[in-house]
């Protein structure tokens, strides 16, 4: 199999939720930095390999801005990483600014002050889903709706200071923002979420809390040059990726451990002992969304045999990158045990997500708890029956049944 002259156009198609369309392995070894149409139809560059990918992440060359943002390329039809955003002449000091901001509140520290926390939380959520089997007249409850969604919900609305009862709303916008499809007004969602989140800031003006929106609306008033419209934004973001993906990785960690009965029985053997392992190839093999990270060049960039021109769009593809044989041996099985921990789960560099410690700590908390509490834990379907979110950033399933 060879790499079509032409532009292939994104999405591929890819054989289940588990498993990567084969042209990325293709494009790794052939064309690692690849033009490539976007699903709006408009040319990007595709980067697959490891190396590329990693140093691209950290290559202050690339921004999430465009210096000229009505020329930009476009990604997707949908409201999250559809373009540039941010201020092409500001990024780096507004990027300083928020990492600033940020950092005390998702630090590691705090988030081992918060594990008790997430521990309750998970116990009660697993209770939850012994009730709804229980009940079930079938024996089957869904692992999805009564774990791998409301224990991130729950979790982020502590920290950021959002009410537990508006989940279900902002939890429709995240949905409908991040969906491509031309049938989801996608723009509208995220102008709701705007919305939203502007009143909850001027609540939290009028009467702030030890939370951090809180912190956001007190040093937006205290900085003339942090804008009002960044700090809505940055707490639109933060709601969004702060339950989205970890909702995901709950369910395709799930599906990794029990499509594969030995790898979920290593884990039972030794909960406490053998997650943080499960959970690193979790973030290394899970594969949510079919897109990738979306960056534009600020100047001409010399990579991987091309030159990508200053404004072009450059989609960094970290499913197939963490899948980079040249970099993890075995690179398709699920090894827990592997030497190889440098994955780009996270990103890398002064882009490293900074709720990772979180991501972590809720990872770590229900995988843990589900093997010592439920053993015998089992799909109650086949894999090709899953229901998946097709046309979505972030991808993953719609619902996980499962049975005991």
């Amino acid at each position: 199999m060879t790499v079509a002259p032409e532009r292939p156009a994104l999405p591929f198609t890819r054989p289940n939720v588990l498993e990567l369309a084969p042209l990325y392995d293709v494009l790794r070894r052939e064309a690692p930095v690849a033009p490539v149409t976007t699903p709006a139809g408009d040319p990007a560059w595709l980067v697959t390999r490891f190396s590329e990918v990693r140093d691209l992440l950290g290559d202050k060359r690339l921004g999430r801005s465009h210096p000229h943002p009505e020329q930009a390329a476009r990604i997707t039809h949908g409201a999250v990483q559809e373009g540039p955003s941010g201020t092409y002449e500001t990024e780096e000091a507004d990027h300083t600014r928020m990492r600033r901001l940020l950092t005390p509140a998702f630090s590691a520290k705090r988030m081992r002050r918060m594990g008790e926390d997430v521990q309750a939380l998970v116990d009660g959520y697993v209770d939850d889903l012994i009730a709804a089997e229980e009940a079930s007249p079938d024996g089957v409850a869904d692992l999805h709706e009564n774990l791998a969604v409301p224990l991130p919900v729950a979790v982020i609305c502590r920290l950021l200071g959002v009410p537990h009862e508006h989940s279900d709303y902002f939890r429709d916008l995240s949905d409908r923002m991040a969906t491509y499809s031309p049938d989801v007004d996608a723009t509208g969602a995220r102008a709701e979420f705007r919305r939203y989140m502007t009143d909850l800031a001027e609540q939290k003006r009028a009467e702030p809390g030890e939370d951090v929106i809180s912190d956001l609306v007190r040093a937006q008033a205290e900085d003339d040059s942090y804008e009002y419209d960044e700090m809505i934004r940055l707490s639109v973001g933060l709601l969004f990726a702060g339950h989205e993906t970890t909702v995901n990785r709950i369910g395709l960690g799930s599906l990794m451990l029990l499509t594969r009965r030995e790898r979920w029985e290593d884990l039972v053997s030794d909960p406490d002992g053998r997650t943080d392992a499960h959970v690193e190839e979790m973030m290394r093999l899970g594969a949510p969304g079919d897109l990738g990270l979306l960056r534009y060049a600020h100047t001409d960039v010399e990579v991987g045999g091309v030159t990508i021109a200053e404004g072009d769009a450059v989609i960094l593809s970290i499913n197939a990158a963490n899948r980079d044989p040249e970099a993890f041996a075995d690179a398709e099985d699920f090894d827990p045990d592997r030497t190889e921990r440098a994955h780009v789960g996270f990103g890398h560099g002064g882009h490293f997500c900074i709720g990772a410690s979180l991501a972590r700590t809720e990872l770590r908390t229900v995988f843990s708890t589900i093997a010592r509490r439920l053993p015998g834990l089992r799909l109650a379907a086949d894999l090709d029956d899953i229901e998946v979110r097709t046309q979505h950033l972030t991808g993953g399933v719609k619902a996980l049944p499962v049975t005991w």
